[in-house]
């Protein structure tokens, strides 16, 4: 089934971005002057200010690092409040802000493993696939 969502940001890096979704792909930006991921999408490292940016697939296992129920009205009826949002660090490093997949709030544990799966949902933009997170 696929669920309405907030619009996305597309145009120049974004659009990459998305596009690996599309192939059941999480792509973070890695530099290759300084060897660090950069997220989320930038024109240039925020580490060190490179723009030889590459996409790099990472292996979409990590840990709930944080997590929170937003009960207020913040997308004026695109999405059923409440919702729970999750922030991931990934096994390569990064922090990712994603939803849980078939679990909730009250399930969540400080560092449990979690895996990235996509969903279908649909923005004004049209159909894409959204990596929300699963238990491991």
């Amino acid at each position: 089934m696929t669920q309405t969502r907030p619009n996305r940001t597309l145009g120049p890096g974004h659009d990459d971005f998305w596009a690996g979704c599309a192939a059941g792909e999480l792509r973070i930006q890695h530099c290759n002057a300084c060897d660090k991921h950069s997220w989320p999408v930038f024109g240039h490292c925020e580490h060190c200010g490179s723009t030889d940016l590459r996409w790099q697939v990472m292996s979409g296992k990590g840990k709930v690092v944080s997590w929170c129920c937003f009960v207020q009205d913040y997308y004026r009826g695109v999405m059923s409040v409440p919702y729970d949002t999750i922030m991931v660090e990934l096994a390569e490093g990064p922090i990712f802000m994603s939803n849980p997949a078939d679990f909730a709030y009250d399930d969540i544990t400080f560092e449990m493993p979690v895996e990235v799966t996509f969903i279908d949902a649909e923005d004004a933009a049209g159909a894409f696939k959204l990596p929300v997170f699963r238990k491991a």
